[in-house]
């Protein structure tokens, strides 16, 4: 990577790291970035509102390829002493989104400057943490008949610039599922007259364990209990109303609708027990993200080309990334690329995304482009 492109993407990355935008809100984050390539590059700009992309032209007749990154942040504070540090209270690039978002655009530089045979797409995406971004965006596939499309995320606990690859579910399928159930209130001296959830939110507590067994399921699930708020602080009214916060997740799609099912089946065989109202709402919708291991072998291939060091996943991340929804369109992969085993873990306070990354993406992409 030119020098010059890496020192435009380390700054680039610092000023957005300085302005932290969360998901559906990224307008000045996507506004900066395109007056960045506007002013570096020759690229054709395509703005569709909250995200856009660049295009490089090699020519009708050749192949489309693309590349993704993601630019939205998170609601965590900054709190450690970087020059550069978030101005927004409470909102800061703790997932890396940054990097991302500046290591493509170091891409499109490069490739601005020295062509490529191919015809590179360079899609920028909001609101990935909120799982809303990507299903937005996917029409861009089908509307430019895109062949593969790759993109990367870096993770703690990896060797510092290593790319990390696995066949198949590199992350897990997921959402956020409330169960809301309501009843009627009674005194509490005489709970038999009104209709309490409680029990019957108990219950659903309880059967969790066994419906996410690992003798029931192919691949890991997961149901973790985010919040349990019945009824009101008042000692002399029964409650009646209840809602149960759960993140279903899963290694396969297929098991995530599964357990939904199973869950939402035995709400309402309590509700009906109970003579309670029950209704379900559902956030932050995840699929499955299964990369095609034709497009998962050209990232090891490309790691040879330049020298990388390659590890083979044994198990897919755990958390999720709307990235599957291109993957369901078209071919494509993602990877990982290590920010060092003993760095500071996605979304905590501490953690910043290593600028040492930014040129081994750039240089990961380039490979794929020359394949």
């Amino acid at each position: 990577m030119e020098i010059k492109n890496l020192e435009l993407s380390i700054q680039l990355r610092h000023n957005l790291h300085q302005h932290p935008e969360l998901s559906n809100q990224e307008s000045w984050t996507k506004q900066y970035l395109i007056s960045f390539l506007r002013t570096n590059t020759k690229l054709e700009i395509v703005d569709n509102g909250h995200w856009f992309y660049a295009i490089y032209h090699a020519g009708e007749e050749k192949e489309n390829i693309a590349f993704r990154a993601d630019f939205d942040a998170i609601p965590v504070p900054e709190t450690i002493g970087v020059p550069y540090a978030s101005q927004f209270p409470g909102v800061a690039h703790k997932c890396g989104h940054d990097g991302h978002a500046a290591s493509l655009a170091g891409l499109a530089l490069e490739i601005d400057q020295k062509g490529a045979d191919k015809n590179i797409f360079f899609l920028f995406q909001h609101a990935e943490e909120t799982g809303e971004g990507a299903i937005q965006c996917v029409t861009f596939i089908k509307k430019h008949n895109i062949k593969e499309i790759f993109a990367y995320h870096n993770r703690s606990g990896m060797v510092l610039n290593s790319i990390n690859i696995i066949d198949g579910t590199s992350f897990c399928a997921s959402k956020g599922m409330i169960i809301h159930m309501e009843g009627s209130p009674a005194h509490a001296s005489e709970p038999e007259k009104g209709a309490n959830p409680a029990f019957a939110i108990a219950k659903i507590i309880d059967a969790i364990p066994g419906l996410i067994s690992p003798e029931n399921n192919k691949g890991m699930v997961l149901c973790t209990v985010i919040q349990v708020d019945i009824g009101e602080r008042a000692f002399g009214v029964a409650a009646s109303m209840g809602d149960l916060l759960l993140t279903i997740r899963a290694l396969y799609e297929i098991e995530l609708d599964k357990l939904q099912e199973n869950l939402e089946n035995l709400a309402l065989t309590q509700a009906e027990k109970y003579k309670l109202k029950v209704s379900f709402s559902y956030n932050d919708v995840f699929p499955e993200t299964a990369n095609h291991k034709v497009s998962s072998d050209k990232i090891r291939q490309a790691c040879k080309n330049k020298g990388f060091q390659l590890v083979e996943m044994k198990e897919a991340f755990r958390a999720s990334e709307d990235f599957g929804h291109y993957l369901k369109q078209t071919q494509g992969a993602i990877c990982f690329i290590g920010t060092g085993e003993n760095y500071p873990p996605l979304h905590s306070y501490e953690y910043d995304f290593p600028d040492k990354i930014i040129e081994t993406a750039v240089e990961l992409f380039k490979g794929l482009a020359e394949l």
